[in-house]
């Protein structure tokens, strides 16, 4: 590993830095070699990516969903339409006694 030798400068809210720094504890690492590791770790295409995939698999369940919702609704309505056809029927030959 290379000796560091330059210093980068990072602005934080005191409750972030004090997270940071008990995570780093934790670990029992520097806080600056959990800044770095950190750092190097993130990626911001590969979360793209994923966030794509995400957003793509949510998209294909909401299709899927509303598909369903459209066939049950469909039923509902062919089996009221049934319904009313049988009430109707039963109407026509129930005789009321007075």
């Amino acid at each position: 590993m290379q000796l560091a030798s330059h210093r980068v400068v990072v602005q934080i809210a005191p409750e972030d830095k004090r997270k940071i720094a008990e995570k780093a504890r934790s670990l029992d690492i520097p806080l600056s070699e959990l800044m770095r590791r950190g750092a190097f770790a993130y990626s911001a295409q590969s979360d793209d990516s994923e966030l794509g995939a995400l957003a793509d698999a949510a998209r294909q369940a909401a299709n899927s969903a509303a598909l369903a919702i459209d066939d049950v609704l469909d039923f509902v309505n062919q089996s009221n339409l049934r319904i009313a056809a049988m009430e109707a029927n039963h109407a026509k030959t129930t005789v009321s006694v007075p």
